[in-house]
């Protein structure tokens, strides 16, 4: 592993500081939580911004309309856009972060040239609808169905936790097209238009209070075949290549806003007192540690990347993303159980930022795949232990 950075990268953070210097201070300012319609505007104003400069797509190879960066420079986009306190990808981050990298890799000529620039554009938002009530980390098991009707699919089925579905122009979607297949083979992974005529969202309200999640209803919702990314019944394959991006890169620029969380802490506990308890210091002190290799194993995993990809760019992410998903997932939970116990009563309060984000860190042992599950690829993927019966 090299934790040095070249010449060459240390400019390209120098440029990248001085257009966040020169840019983040134009922005307007950010809309209300719940009103979705107008953070997709500001979210997809910020993508354009990007693109405009030179940032879209930024690891995305370059035949697929990105920059063809090398892992180490999108790793440096990531700590400096978060340290200057720039937007995130917000409603974007399907399309940006599991659906468009998916298609680039996956996708035909014709799709990676449909999809693929307004994406980076930030002109349209994506979906993802994979999991079902009944299907969430045993994803096989999903139940909607799609049978063939002539040079279209006929999708009928739920969905539930759909990011954004509310403000989306596409999903990405899971369906079974052979319902007699063994069931991770009977998959198919299609690209589904939301205005189409038998789709229907229904916003779920999360317990932190806010609406990022839907409830999608498909009843006999006509999807083109060319619309299937991959071959038909080889979305299992398909959807490994999402989730490995879902499980490798989204959570960095996390890991710096937890370290700045963490400092931020220990402000706090200086300020109130609670400094003075040695047990708290500890525990603040091993946080500080856990972040710290968390973003070494970024590193590593972001070095294993260049050593698979040499030209940049176009590398998928490897199973040292579910170790990494793992464990920060877990020291999440952690810094903000301290968090709580930082601003001691103040935490009964759910308007309180931190209380906030301590409700939303009990999902990260969940989404992207359970703590479970990650333990599972670990063991036969990186230890080579037998599958469970």
């Amino acid at each position: 592993m090299d934790l040095t950075f070249t010449k060459e990268e240390e400019e390209f953070r120098r440029r990248l500081r001085t257009w966040l210097r020169e840019t983040l201070p134009k922005l307007p300012a950010k809309p209300p939580p719940a009103h979705w319609p107008a953070r997709r505007a500001y979210d997809c104003a910020w993508q354009r911004a990007l693109y405009d400069a030179g940032y879209a797509g930024l690891h995305w190879p370059t035949d697929a309309g990105g920059q063809g960066a090398t892992p180490t420079q999108h790793l440096i986009f990531l700590e400096e856009t978060e340290l200057a306190g720039a937007p995130y990808v917000g409603a974007n981050f399907v399309g940006l972060l599991h659906a468009g990298p998916t298609i680039a890799v996956e996708g035909t000529d014709e799709q990676r040239a449909r999809w693929l620039p307004p994406i980076l554009r930030g002109e349209e938002v994506w979906c993802q609808g994979f999991s079902e009530p009944d299907a969430g980390s045993d994803l096989a098991s999903l139940r909607t169905r799609a049978v063939r009707d002539g040079d279209a699919y006929i999708v009928t089925g739920s969905k539930i936790w759909t990011s954004h579905a509310e403000v989306a122009d596409w999903c990405e979607l899971l369906v079974r097209t052979d319902a007699s297949a063994p069931r991770h083979r009977g998959i198919s992974w299609l690209a589904m238009p939301m205005d189409a005529p038998g789709v229907t969202v229904r916003p779920l309200r999360t317990l932190a209070g806010s609406t990022e999640f839907a409830e999608l209803f498909l009843d006999d919702v006509r999807i083109p075949l060319s619309y299937r990314v991959g071959a038909e019944n080889d979305g299992w394959r398909v959807t490994m290549v999402t989730l490995s991006y879902e499980r490798g890169t989204a959570f960095v620029g996390e890991v710096v806003a937890c370290r700045r969380t963490l400092a931020r802490l220990a402000r706090a506990a200086k300020e109130n007192g609670r400094w003075d308890d040695v047990v708290l210091r500890r525990r603040l002190g091993r946080l500080n540690a856990e972040f710290g290799a968390l973003w070494r194993l970024t590193q590593w995993n972001v070095s294993a990347a260049e050593r698979a990809a040499p030209g940049g760019g176009s590398a998928v992410p490897g199973v040292g993303g579910s170790v990494f998903k793992l464990r920060y997932s877990e020291a999440r939970q952690e810094l903000y159980d301290a968090a709580a116990e930082v601003i001691g009563p103040e935490a009964l309060d759910a308007g309180h930022p931190w209380t906030a984000d301590r409700l939303s860190a009990l999902s990260y042992t969940i989404a992207a795949g359970t703590s479970q599950i990650q333990q599972n690829i670990i063991a036969e993927r990186i230890l080579g232990l037998p599958r469970g019966r």
